[in-house]
């Protein structure tokens, strides 16, 4: 009761969904706090709103269960655990039929409504981005193979410093999250503009690894091996890399500032929203073709009383790539959520020249969730897109330091890294409104925004702020300085 009453007074409420009979956490259910502005329960069914009142109230719902509107006090006293019931009984009074749905009439019905039903163009949405990144190296060898100068006392060192590093930085498990704040101005699916108010960076800055990063310290432990006071043309077959590189430059390099480009964070909220678009050659409206796609009726839910259509869809031809779920309004024909996947034995981009080049490059995963909700003019719009990518990624290629000196001296070294990459993008949209074309042309953006360098979870931060809840993985993250 006492975290009850801190949590209140500090104007922020935090809860979680749960089915009522299974008692398991509730994800992607709409919190609205506002007629049409709210948020989106994580997948482990938090979600936190800021409270302004005690009688302040909130309505839930989700697909499958029953609405449910709460005060802030009605959370409190139930100590933050919210249950919701199923929908089940609600659908004998919507659907009474003998007949089976058929699954291509419903797409095509869907596809044909889609002008009424969506809005693209000349929209700024206040949208929250979490993007969530991993890195696994499964293989790390680097080794000094021949050098023309140096002791081979010292080459022994160096190989067992470069063994150690290896070891370190496979068992780093190297994990970041970036969270911004900002508003996205549409003009149309090609032309964006992005506002952004806040944004932090969670990372330990030991494990902070890249390949470029991998390859950076690398360089450090060999260059302490050579002559330090000599610089180096660092070269990889028959290409240079580098042409004046020594121990003293690397030390003398200023850290990066704690700023991000707007025009990457902007790239990057604008590629989810395209996930949620039905623009020609987009991913949904490629889901509605019948020449691509097979479809299956399989069942009906409801979602704020209104019947559900679930519809799952496969690849017909070899060109289609994804596979899963579309959840379609049986009034307006809406479609008001997509799950989709690679299907099996589909890959995204490839690139492969590891005999020529040493170097291969596979997506080979891909999958996530688009969930809309209507907004003041009835047009539906997104309100919470995910996606999920992996890489695996191999790169092996022959280093060789070469003094800048007349008895140009060479240091040979082997480099190969192996491993996956994988990323969780998330963009919450918490409102949305109209705009004029001059407003859109007379916006002016930011070239940079400061960002704060976090190495644990600070819930504060976003105290004031309609957010997407952490998981517990990022409110357990320790990261060093």
């Amino acid at each position: 009761m006492l975290l009850a009453t801190t949590v209140v007074c500090a104007q922020n409420i935090t809860a979680r969904l749960v089915d009522k009979n299974t008692e398991k956490p509730i994800p992607f259910a709409a919190i609205k706090t506002g007629e049409y502005n709210g948020v989106i329960s994580n997948e482990e069914g938090y979600f936190t709103i800021q409270a302004t009142a005690q009688n302040q109230t909130v309505t839930i719902s989700c697909l499958g269960y029953t609405n449910k509107t709460l005060s802030v006090q009605d959370i409190t006293d139930l100590h933050f655990i919210i249950p919701l019931d199923e929908a089940i009984n609600q659908l004998s009074t919507v659907y009474i039929s003998n007949k089976k749905p058929n699954a291509d009439s419903i797409i095509a019905r869907a596809r044909r409504n889609l002008s009424k039903n969506y809005q693209t163009n000349l929209y700024k949405h206040d949208i929250f981005s979490r993007e969530t990144a991993y890195m696994d190296f499964d293989k790390l060898d680097f080794n000094i193979e021949k050098s023309s100068h140096v002791k081979k006392g010292n080459l022994k060192l160096a190989n067992s410093s470069l063994d150690s590093l290896s070891k370190a930085i496979i068992n780093s498990k190297t994990k970041h999250f970036k969270d911004f704040k900002g508003v996205l101005y549409v003009g149309d699916s090609s032309q964006t503009k992005l506002s952004v108010q806040k944004a932090t960076e969670l990372l330990d800055q030991k494990n902070n690894l890249s390949i470029d990063e991998v390859q950076n310290r690398t360089e450090r432990v060999i260059l302490k091996y050579l002559d330090t006071t000599l610089t180096y043309k660092l070269k990889t077959g028959l290409f240079k890399i580098e042409d004046s590189l020594s121990l003293k430059e690397k030390d003398k390099q200023e850290p990066k500032k704690n700023e991000y480009e707007i025009n990457d964070l902007k790239g990057q909220a604008t590629e989810l929203l395209k996930r949620s678009q039905f623009y020609d050659n987009s991913m949904l409206l490629k889901l509605l073709d019948a020449n691509l796609y097979t479809y299956r009726f399989v069942d009906v839910s409801s979602f704020n009383n209104e019947l559900i259509y679930i519809i799952n869809y496969a690849p017909r031809r070899s060109k289609a790539k994804y596979t899963g779920t579309l959840y379609i309004t049986n009034d307006t024909y809406a479609i008001t959520r997509v799950n989709f996947k690679f299907a099996e034995g589909k890959r995204g981009e490839k690139f492969n020249l590891k005999l020529l080049l040493g170097v291969k490059y596979v997506e080979n995963r891909r999958q996530g969730t688009v969930i809309f909700q209507k907004d003041s003019l009835n047009i539906y719009q997104p309100q919470y897109i995910k996606l999920e990518e992996g890489r695996y990624f191999y790169v092996s290629r022959p280093l060789k330091f070469i003094e800048n000196s007349p008895e140009k001296n060479k240091t040979s070294f082997d480099f190969t890294i192996e491993g996956n990459i994988m990323t969780k993008q998330e963009l919450l949209l918490t409102a949305h409104s109209n705009i004029s074309q001059t407003d859109f042309k007379t916006l002016t953006e930011a070239k940079t925004v400061p960002y704060m360098t976090l190495h644990s979870y600070d819930a504060t931060i976003w105290k004031d702020n309609q957010t997407l809840e952490p998981l517990e993985e990022m409110k357990e993250f320790k990261g060093g300085d």
